[in-house]
Parts: structure tokens; sequence; C-alpha cells
């Protein structure tokens, strides 16, 4: 079956496949290549599938998954790679704390407006 993860900007994955298992708010559940079509909301967590005998991983954020015939397609906002869990882990630490530091960056920036629109809103009641 054919695997194809889609993130916002870019398709992650596009390969051949034979087996997938991935993580819905209610468990984690297996997916062959004759398996029934269905929708799946998926949660944040692991996405493993099989190609060529190697077991491969996938972090991903919340998303859609969609099994219609041969072909399983993924959507989510957000997703990294790995061949095994170690390097997953190490990928997605350094991406959280890239993501922090924006996040710390922003919330500098979104206080620092605060202050001076509370500034002049002070001032123009002042003169008014």
């Amino acid at each position: 079956m054919r695997l194809r993860v889609f993130l916002p900007m870019k398709v992650l994955i596009d390969q051949e496949v034979t087996r997938i298992v991935a993580e819905a708010e209610d468990g984690s559940f297996g997916i062959l290549p004759k398996h029934i079509d269905f929708v799946a909301a998926l949660v944040p967590g692991i996405l493993s599938f099989e190609s060529g005998g190697k077991e491969e991983f996938l972090a991903i954020d919340e998303g859609i998954l969609v099994k219609c015939a041969r072909e399983v397609m993924v959507s989510t906002r957000k997703a990294v790679s790995g061949k095994n869990l170690g390097e997953l882990k190490q990928t997605v630490e350094q991406d959280f704390r890239t993501l922090n530091e924006r996040e710390r960056k922003t919330r500098t920036i979104l206080a620092r407006l605060e202050a001076d629109f509370t500034r002049r809103f002070l001032k123009m009641r002042e003169q008014g």
C-alpha cells in the first residue's frame, strides 16, 4: 500500500509500505494492505510503518488518517521522521528546544508591545 504524509508546505513521505501503526484517541491501531477503508483522527504520538523489511518512525502532531483502497494518507501540521526511536527522540527534543526559544522570543516581543500600548494609552488619557 502507498503511504503519503502531508505537511502544510510539503509531502514528507510518499512510499510503498507493508504495515502501519498509528494512534487515535481510543488507542493504537494497525493497518495492513487489505484493511477496510476508514478515516481516523490521530492524536500526537508515534506513527510507525514498515518498508522493505525495516521499521521507520514518525513523531506526529494531531492529524487525520484516511485509508482508501491501496492508499493511506495522513495530514498533519507537524511531523518528524527517524529510522529508530533513539534518533527520533533526539530530533524531537531539538525541535522542541527550537520551538521553546521561538516561543520565548515571541512572548518577549508581545510583552514589549503590550507595555508600549499601555504607556501610550495612559499618555493619551492624561492629555485628554
